[in-house]
């Protein structure tokens, strides 16, 4: 049986518009070859589907040496999209990559693939930062992925590349509309002891602007928040957290990130300290 492919680029897509090919093209122009593109589509009705079969010449096809798959059907959303995707992937890191980002560079996946290679070969998550273009500032993941960097903030999952066997026992949990990739992060890395091992690379060009960011989004994101810290975090880990962020005025920190305006020496600030770190490990 010949060897799969390193790396199963998972793209999902509903009613994208120019936005997927868009994606699509940026995966096809990188210089690591040893990777499959899976489309999972909901079922679009823009014909922005329809556009890209025709363009591929069918559901599947291969782009000097790189697999393409598309499968479209209704599904319940993004996670469930992506757990259809999962279980089509054949490549040894799944990574996911949503409609309208872009992989920053036509190097990016070679140089993961360089770091994974060079690491310890145990099933692991490896994860980068993001260039957030809604401020145009490169925002820089925490160095160690302890508890309270855990509970405050995790890299987006267009920053993470999963091995493949931690998907085995079970996907993203769909009943979390919009943080089931943060919960399956927690459980893997606190529950099954996985390694989480940084970059230090930025992967990925983050639009922004989905449902999670809308005014009923970050409601229901705050509240599964709640429900997954409570079952991954002791009571008294989360009133120390919960203490230290007050204390640390968050919510100013969190309005001066996400400022055009502050944004820039905001994230500067931060990178400071977090290089620091790095340069310490």
């Amino acid at each position: 049986m010949s060897r799969g492919p390193f790396f199963s680029v998972i793209v999902v897509s509903y009613n994208a518009g120019e936005k997927l090919g868009s994606t699509i093209s940026c995966i096809l122009a990188q210089s690591c070859r040893d990777v499959e593109i899976i489309v999972k589509d909901g079922g679009s009705q823009d014909g922005s589907y329809e556009k890209l079969l025709e363009e591929l010449g069918g559901a599947e096809s291969v782009r000097d040496g790189m697999r393409i798959r598309l499968y479209c059907e209704e599904d319940r959303g993004i996670y469930d999209a992506m757990n259809t995707a999962v279980g089509m992937a054949q490549g040894e890191y799944l990574y996911f990559l949503n409609c309208g980002d872009r992989l920053h560079g036509e190097d990016v996946l070679e140089l993961v693939k360089e770091k994974i290679r060079a690491g310890s070969g145990v099933p692991a998550i490896w994860y980068g930062d993001v260039l957030e273009e809604s401020s145009g500032q490169i925002v820089l993941a925490n160095p160690d992925m302890n508890h309270f960097a855990m509970y405050r903030y995790l890299p987006c999952h267009q920053a993470c590349f999963y091995h493949r066997e931690l998907f085995a026992e079970r996907g993203f949990d769909v009943n979390y509309r919009v943080r089931a990739d943060y919960e399956h992060f927690l459980w893997c890395v606190i529950e099954k002891e996985v390694p989480a091992c940084p970059l230090y690379l930025v992967i990925a060009d983050y639009e922004g602007g989905g449902y999670s960011e809308t005014k009923m989004g970050l409601k229901r994101s705050a509240e599964e928040h709640r429900q997954i810290t409570k079952r991954y975090f002791t009571n008294g880990e989360r009133f120390l957290y919960r203490l230290y962020l007050i204390v640390t005025l968050q919510p100013l920190r969190k309005k001066l990130a996400q400022s055009p305006l502050t944004a820039g020496l905001y994230d500067k600030v931060k990178n400071t300290v977090y290089r620091m770190r790095q340069a310490r490990r």
